[in-house]
């Protein structure tokens, strides 16, 4: 009886809510079981209450903590692992509370929600990257598991913590994940994870195609007029971010297409993302795009000119691309005109509000157009927006031409023939700007002719200065005098010498002396008069002309004018006239470009015409297997979203081939999403041998090859 009474307590008080754990305490475990045994055996006895002393004494041995913490056959409790975890994360033992955590699921389960966001919020605070991975890789387990468990702040903590240790898949992935809740981290910390992102290539693919998910969801909310909306509708800083980075990693296209979200998502572009879209079309070769910004942008106050100074510096160069010599000039002249007349008190505070420009052909009913405010721009802005000064430079408090920009400027009016006008240009550019140059910019030009030997262009500028009552001083005449003689010119030597005898120059001399000073001075190269001395070497002015007159754009300017043509018409959609000016390139053999492409894709698929995108593809191999043409990320990217939502398979997976072969970044999520959104059943039951035709039978492989590739199956 009392051996039966034994076993009942001891069943009642030490073995229950026992479990199975490998590996713990097992020499502790042995030492306890001996210590059981030793206790039977004193058990042992005749007398009952003797007994019954010896088994309450084991009972209050075994309700105590250590027994209740260690003493247990099948493992340890659940409250002895939660107080390990709870140790271990305080003293911010990683590998400990990982081995824990895994003990107390595997035997448990999921701990209190508390606890697990915790653990979480514990691991994305590590600085090692394995722990990150291990806490995106646990949030993906428990979303399939238990999903309620995850709190949205601690997935906002943790994207902040992968895009920082410069991990942007993992990040997107939670963003993501985040998104598909419909829900967001606030704007401050989603700030601070594209800041972190778009810092290398990969992560502005990722950033950017994300901020495009983000504009789907929200105008699709919109539509809704759901609540979520305005936690949703990302900021101007958000688009900015991607911006510059798209301008940085020269991801134009992909840019062209968040400008166009900007403006339907109703987001604001300040100052900062004027410059961004104005280097933006500039990539692209847009000047009728980056033009419709000029009117808004010459009326800004005296203290904006400097940050503006790279809008006029991608305007200038669109010019020059277009070979548009009088626009290049007009924008010169007229950069600071606005700045510098009295402003009219409307139009000033007409700036603080924001104007509408259009994007594409204004006279488009559905045309987009986005909000601008060319004077509102953040002081403590992360962008940094000077970029290289190539062609307008900022001195004083104005807007000034480079040396490079002068010198193509001469050159284009050179190459036309338009030396007259070449001429009042450069009357008007002394007038204007002789007090900031400090020097005389019509003798350095017609020293930089003279020494690049183009001497009649020098003498029909000497002409047009003197004609106009601007004549040059005696050094010029005497360098071109000597150039003449130099080139055994000797009439117009002769013509020259009389001119500066009739203009009152060296009037005392004769006709021999001036001749022999004139070839003294050409032979003796080392030591030259005090006034040419500075002319005699080339100039800036010189240098540049010299390599403006080598160099030449890489693309003839009638390029830009048939893309322009292009994109307008893909823009209304009006896609026959676009495949006209397309095959008018063809019949001229002029190359047509990635934007080129890029355009007519963008055609064909706002009509939903994806096979004639077929068929371009096809053009676009045979331009890239000849080298005339490299198809960059974001036309392979263009083409892969409307081949999957075409259904063409064969040319996915064709596609994807040449991004591996180029190795570029695929964003599988994003095409993974767009086939579930468009075929999520296709072929799902279907097998090989139950296939109608060959060329169903071919689908369904390349439609396999696609779910297996994007992790689908």
């Amino acid at each position: 009886m009392a051996l039966r009474l034994t076993r009942k307590i001891l069943t009642c008080h030490c073995f229950s809510k026992s479990c199975y754990a490998s590996g713990l305490l097992v020499t502790s475990a042995i030492q306890e079981t001996m210590l059981i045994n030793n206790s039977f055996e004193s058990f042992r006895v005749s007398d009952p209450l003797c007994t019954y002393h010896q088994l309450l004494s084991l009972q209050c041995f075994c309700s105590s903590s250590v027994w209740q913490d260690k003493l247990c056959w099948e493992g340890p409790s659940c409250g002895v692992l939660l107080r390990k975890l709870e140790l271990a994360l305080k003293s911010h033992q990683m590998d400990e509370a990982w081995e824990t955590f895994n003990d107390l699921k595997r035997l448990y389960g999921y701990p209190e929600h508390d606890t697990v966001n915790r653990f979480i919020t514990e691991l994305s605070y590590s600085s090692e990257s394995h722990w990150l991975q291990k806490a995106h890789d646990l949030v993906f387990i428990i979303l399939k598991e238990k999903s309620n468990l995850l709190e949205f702040d601690v997935l906002a903590n943790l994207s902040l913590s992968l895009a920082r240790a410069q991990m942007p898949i993992p990040a997107s992935m939670i963003l993501r994940l985040m998104l598909d809740r419909k829900n967001l981290p606030c704007m401050n910390v989603l700030e601070l994870v594209f800041l972190h992102m778009v810092k290398t290539e990969i992560g502005t693919c990722l950033a950017s195609n994300f901020l495009i998910q983000i504009c789907g969801f929200f105008l699709h909310v919109s539509v809704e007029k759901s609540n979520c909306t305005k936690l949703i509708k990302p900021n101007t800083m958000i688009f900015n971010l991607v911006l510059h980075a798209c301008v940085k990693f020269g991801s134009s296209l992909k840019g062209q297409l968040l400008l166009e979200l900007m403006s339907q998502t109703g987001v604001i572009a300040d100052a900062h993302s004027i410059i961004l879209i104005a280097q933006i079309h500039e990539m692209n070769g847009q000047r009728d795009e980056l033009k419709k910004f000029r009117d808004y942008i010459d009326r800004i106050s005296s203290p904006f000119a400097r940050h503006y100074r790279q809008f006029y510096d991608s305007l200038l160069s669109l010019h020059f691309k277009f070979d548009d010599i009088d626009a290049a000039a007009e924008l010169l002249v007229g950069m600071n005109r606005y700045r510098e007349s009295v402003p009219d008190q409307k139009l000033r505070r007409d700036l603080l509000k924001p104007y509408l420009v259009p994007i594409g052909s204004s006279n488009l009913r559905s045309g987009l157009k986005i909000q601008i405010m060319p004077e509102l721009l953040e002081k403590d802005s992360v962008l940094k927006m000077e970029g290289k000064q190539q062609l307008v430079l900022f001195r004083n408090g104005k807007l000034l031409l480079s040396s490079r920009a002068l010198a193509k400027l001469i050159d284009g009016y050179r190459r036309h023939g338009k030396i007259s006008e070449l001429s009042e240009l450069l009357l008007n550019i002394e007038k204007e700007y002789h007090s900031i140059r400090g020097s005389s910019l019509c003798s350095d030009v017609i020293d930089a002719f003279i020494q690049l030997g183009l001497l009649e262009t020098a003498h029909d500028i000497l002409d047009d200065m003197e004609s106009a009552g601007y004549p040059m001083g005696s050094t010029t005449y005497m360098l071109l005098l000597i150039a003449y003689y130099k080139e055994k010119m000797f009439r117009e030597a002769e013509a020259l010498l009389k001119r500066m005898r009739k203009a009152g120059l060296d009037i005392n001399l004769s006709d021999k002396m001036v001749i022999s000073a004139s070839l003294s001075e050409a032979a003796d190269k080392t030591a030259p008069s005090p006034n040419a001395s500075a002319l005699l070497g080339k100039s800036d002015i010189a240098e540049s002309l010299v390599w403006e007159m080598r160099e030449h754009e890489v693309l003839p300017s009638i390029v830009y004018e048939l893309n322009s043509s292009i994109y307008f018409f893909c823009k209304g959609k009006m896609i026959g006239d676009a495949l006209r000016i397309y095959r008018r390139m063809q019949e001229m053999k002029i190359r047509p470009t990635v934007q080129t492409f890029f355009y007519l894709t963008c055609g064909y698929s706002s009509m939903e015409k994806y096979r004639d995108i077929t068929i371009l593809w096809g053009d676009m191999k045979r331009n890239t297997e000849s080298g005339v043409l490299v198809v960059n990320w974001d036309l392979y990217e263009t083409l892969l979203l409307n081949f999957l939502r075409g259904g063409y398979f064969e040319r996915v997976m064709e596609v994807i081939g040449y991004m591996k072969e180029q190795n570029m970044y695929v964003d599988k999520w994003m095409y993974k999403h767009e086939f579930l959104k468009h075929h999520k059943h296709l072929y799902s039951r279907l097998k090989a041998s139950n296939a109608r035709t060959e060329a169903q039978r071919k689908r369904l492989e390349y439609v396999k090859a696609f779910r297996k590739w994007a992790g689908i199956d």
